[in-house]
């Protein structure tokens, strides 16, 4: 049986990467994707950061390292539990946050135009079912 979603999905993500580096050049996608989230979410949690995108935590933290280099954000000490950390941006990663954020709500736009709502959200509950049939053993045919 051919694949009908998973090869598609990969292709759109690809795309979309390719999209935000000709946009915002030295940018990667999982640092454009983080900030977008921490504009949208405010300063979040590393485990929160962790989930929204389930990156490996070695990953999550190679980025983070690269963007706190950078000057994009800030992992501080919870005031809540010292054990765990909150990712907060800073000035420039505020300012950088908002024009990729705008960058995407364009290309998200774009896509969207003459997309029912009944069709996002079909597509919505599809990626949802994909999220959490990949969380899950792979059963035999």
């Amino acid at each position: 049986m051919p694949l009908e979603m998973v090869l598609n999905i990969h292709r759109a993500t690809h795309q979309i990467g390719l999209y935000i580096q000709r946009h915002a050049p030295g940018l990667s996608q999982a640092e454009a994707h983080i900030l977008c989230h921490l504009k949208e979410a405010g300063d979040s949690p590393l485990a929160d950061v962790h989930r929204a995108f389930a990156h490996k935590r070695s990953t999550l933290t190679s980025v983070l390292d690269r963007m706190e280099a950078g000057g994009l954000v800030l992992r501080e000490s919870s005031p809540d539990d010292r054990r765990s950390f909150v990712i907060r941006l800073t000035a420039a990663g505020k300012k950088k946050a908002g024009r990729i954020h705008q960058l995407l709500e364009t290309l998200e736009a774009r896509t969207l135009q003459g997309s029912k709502r009944g069709e996002v959200q079909s597509f919505q509950r599809l990626i949802g079912s994909l999220e959490t049939a990949a969380t899950e053993p792979a059963r035999p045919k």
